[in-house]
């Protein structure tokens, strides 16, 4: 595609939005009522502001959903110590949810607006931000458009690019360049991932290595984790997280097929807690006992699979077993989740051969030892059962996992010495605000 038909592409992009503007708002409401839009604050998609700009520098930080948030939270933390205003941004519920409970005190929380030329306009001319720093894998046409108009660095951190979108976008080369041009910096993931940004017409571009990697454990609630060790006693356990359509079916499969032998609990987390009755009924039809956490059910000798269908217990759920499956790679055709957080607290990590949004933290987890790679249902049975009746094994993966998570550690570091150029003017600006008035203003 040449330079012209890229331009004629984006202007349509724009123009379509302008077009179906009328449309947002019933398009808006319709999501509020799937529970997929937080009906109080339908306005922030449309640029409307719900709090005010505090004085002083501010840093736009963009992270679509839970995985990208809880991975920018060390970054967070280290641009609020240097007294950088920090605007959040995410897309779902759920995050904005895991911000409330994380990170209320320390940044201004709005849903992202969406990518369309008034709302976008709107936004940025209310927030002004100093910079815009994002941390996920989708490129939105007009807001980059909007920034690089008002010369607003765009940086991407953490950045990576899945097979399929470098693929897709490779197809649309002068698109591609258009957009990925007016970033300021790109801080890869990876060897591969800086490669193909490069090659997608980014510059400059280097590697940090991923910042999942630095952040700290999920938290637990230290009673109920007490509670449910209690209840299940000397009982084996083993969790699958993350799970996706077609994976819980294989969960229960082998949770039938190990139960003789081993009497075991099985955690059955899936990504997405909404689709919990659909996946309970198939357990139940299955001749599975199913205790959920969302209704508090106790676990009993009898219970088969706990189901954990609520947000921000991640860290609960790993801490009750050794062993825990990752879902999104055994079914799906393309995906993997985030290996590292059952790493990091102490999982044997399992995981079915599509992992490609994670290779690279899949890559050290095998190659130390911490991680399996499964083919099929069958051989998933097999690797929990070995691992439930070889303490010596299981010992060994998990610490083999605790090795490579620290050779992992240090993308916060490259990440905050790459920023530098752009955040230490900020600080200095920060630290040069009369105190009085910063505080005053910043009030929330």
């Amino acid at each position: 595609m040449s330079s012209g038909l890229a331009r004629t592409a984006l202007f349509s992009y724009r123009l379509a939005g302008i077009v179906l503007y009328p449309l947002v708002g019933p398009y808006l409401s319709y999501r509020a009522i799937k529970g997929k839009e937080d009906r109080s604050r339908r306005l922030e998609r449309l640029g409307y502001a719900s709090l005010p700009r505090p004085r002083g520098p501010l840093v736009w930080m963009h992270a679509a959903s839970v995985g990208e948030t809880i991975a920018i939270m060390p970054l967070i933390r280290e641009l609020r110590r240097r007294e950088i205003h920090i605007l959040l941004t995410t897309g779902t519920v759920t995050s904005a949810n895991l911000v409330q409970s994380r990170l209320a005190d320390e940044v201004i929380h709005q849903y992202v607006p969406l990518d369309v030329k008034f709302p976008i306009k709107r936004f940025v001319a209310y927030w002004k931000p100093d910079a815009c720093i994002t941390a996920e894998s989708e490129i939105w046409p007009t807001t980059v458009s909007e920034l690089a108009r008002r010369y607003i660095p765009q940086i991407r951190v953490n950045a990576r690019i899945s097979d399929r979108s470098f693929d897709r976008w490779r197809n649309y080369g002068s698109i591609a360049e258009t957009l990925f041009e007016k970033m300021a910096l790109v801080v890869a993931q990876s060897d591969l991932d800086a490669e193909r940004f490069r090659d997608l017409g980014a510059w400059p571009v280097i590697v940090s290595g991923n910042l999942k990697s630095d952040t700290d454990p999920p938290p637990c609630d230290e009673t109920l984790l007490a509670r449910y060790r209690k209840e299940i006693g000397d009982r084996q356990t083993w969790a699958a997280i993350s799970t996706f359509d077609g994976e819980e079916q294989a969960v229960a499969t082998v949770h039938r097929a190990l139960k003789a032998k081993n009497g075991q609990l099985t955690i059955l987390v899936p990504r997405h807690p909404d689709r919990a009755d659909a996946i309970e009924t198939m357990l139940k039809e299955a001749g599975l006992t199913v205790a959920r956490r969302s209704r508090n059910d106790p676990l009993t000798p009898e219970t088969d699979i706990f189901l954990g269908d609520s947000i921000g217990e991640m860290g609960l759920y790993l801490q009750l077993t050794e062993i825990a499956f990752v879902g999104k790679s055994l079914a799906a055709a393309e995906g993997g989740q985030n290996p590292l957080e059952p790493a990091m607290l102490g999982c044997a990590v399992l995981s079915g051969p599509h992992i490609q949004n994670f290779r690279d933290a899949y890559q050290h987890l095998v190659r130390k030892g911490g991680a399996r790679i499964v083919r099929d249902v069958e051989m998933l049975a097999k690797a929990v059962h070995y691992l439930m009746i070889n303490d010596l094994a299981r010992r060994k993966m998990v610490d083999s996992g605790y090795d490579a998570m620290e050779e992992m550690r240090g993308a916060l570091s490259k990440t905050v010495k790459a920023l530098e150029p752009y955040i230490n003017p900020l600080t200095v600006s920060a630290r040069l605000q009369p105190k009085a008035a910063t505080a005053a203003a910043a009030v929330r």
